[in-house]
């Protein structure tokens, strides 16, 4: 839950790829947090703004509480994440009372089932790829958000400021919570209210809450990405559909494909391939270290609830010898992940512990026995998509 930063290819990372930026944290310019990321094409960044349609927003769970000239959705705040996107979104999902534990919101979006991993660890690996299949999967949990979206490389960034601007205040107005971007450090955040100075949000570094954000800042960083999303109800597909899309999509992330993976980065095995290696051959960036093991961590103790829980919703006994060997499978991974993210703890972190054998040498062996603990529960995950056909 902690800085993951946006940055134009013009520069280089810690990593030696994208530029030193924030805590070292950085991701291609290709990646912008938001459901319409830029495409790659011919060698060039297009970068495209997706407005909300229409001016229609269904009430939600209560107007929007006036104090002043603030206008605010008084109980909306995020869910502390590593995944700070999914903690934002299940802040929204929280007040419109749509009922999803933490575990179907990481599981039926796929994100308990990924990972990626820059050739050194860069920090960027939680962020640095193409997530427009999140968005597109929460559809399935019953809910929407409708993104506005720009870089403000764009000659109509200032013009998308003033749409994003008005989108939110008319969602508060209607009840309706919101999530964006950098609001604070380069992460996502909830948007509660507004002023007639800019935003009110909560997220990384300000649970509780903060702002007003000038509106005409959002976006107007470094990063330079405005994005802000509406989150409303929508229709939930039944649970079979849920869980059969959600382990196609970690299937096909873990192939590695150029439309979701950016180069010098991997998924699946071969992510982790790429971070032994750099511990093999002490590239690994020590503070890369500390936020991977953190975030998919993370991801992996969610993977194994999300499997659980599918296993009870669906009911298919003849399904139920599958989820086990999954279960049983990325169980291995989560614990063994767990035991990365304690040799390598993000809290207290030190640029010591990268360059302790010991630590290093902990580090691959659990790295190793989650990646073949992670191969069986492909295989295992495999078998389920087939069987939910």
């Amino acid at each position: 839950m902690f800085a993951l930063a946006i940055i134009l290819s013009s520069g280089t990372c810690s990593c030696g790829d994208l530029g030193e930026r924030s805590l070292s944290t950085s991701t291609p310019a290709e990646q912008m947090n938001g459901p319409n990321n830029p495409v790659v094409a011919g060698g060039k960044h297009r970068f495209s703004v997706d407005a909300a349609p229409g001016a229609e927003f269904e009430a939600a769970a209560g107007a929007a509480h006036t104090e002043g000239k603030m206008k605010t959705l008084k109980d909306l705040r995020w869910k502390p994440k590593w995944t700070s996107l999914l903690g934002c979104i299940k802040g929204c999902l929280d007040y419109l009372n749509i009922d999803v534990s933490d575990a179907w919101l990481f599981g039926a979006t796929g994100h308990a089932l990924v990972i990626n991993i820059h050739e050194v660890v860069c920090p960027s690996g939680p962020t640095a790829w193409n997530q427009q299949q999140i968005y597109i999967l929460g559809k399935n949990i019953g809910y929407i958000a409708e993104s506005v979206f720009a870089h403000k490389s764009q000659s109509s960034f200032a013009e998308t400021q003033k749409l994003a601007w008005e989108k939110v205040k008319q969602a508060i107005d209607a009840g309706q919570p919101c999530f964006g971007w950098e609001l604070e450090i380069p992460e996502s955040y909830v948007i509660y209210g507004y002023d007639d100075k800019g935003y009110y949000f909560s997220g990384p570094q300000c649970d509780s809450g903060k702002g007003p954000k000038p509106w005409r800042e959002l976006g107007d960083t470094g990063i330079g990405v405005v994005s802000v999303s509406v989150v409303r109800r929508g229709k939930a597909a039944d649970d079979r559909t849920t869980v059969k899309e959600a382990l196609q999509f970690a299937l096909e992330h873990s192939r590695s494909p150029e439309k979701l993976i950016f180069p010098k980065y991997k998924a699946g095995l071969g992510g982790y391939d790429l971070w032994i290696k750099a511990l093999e051959t002490e590239k690994a960036d020590g503070s890369g270290m500390a936020y991977n093991a953190a975030v998919w961590n993370e991801c992996r103790q969610y993977a194994v609830q999300f499997l659980k829980e599918a296993k009870k919703r669906l009911g298919d006994e003849s399904l139920n010898p599958l989820f086990d060997e999954a279960i049983g499978h990325y169980e291995v991974v989560a614990r063994n992940l767990n035991k990365v993210a304690d040799t390598f703890p993000f809290h207290g972190i030190s640029p010591e512990h990268i360059k302790d054998e010991s630590r290093r040498r902990t580090a691959i062996e659990a790295l190793t026995a989650a990646r073949n603990a992670e191969e069986a529960g492909l295989k295992a995950l495999d078998k389920i998509a087939n069987s939910l056909q």
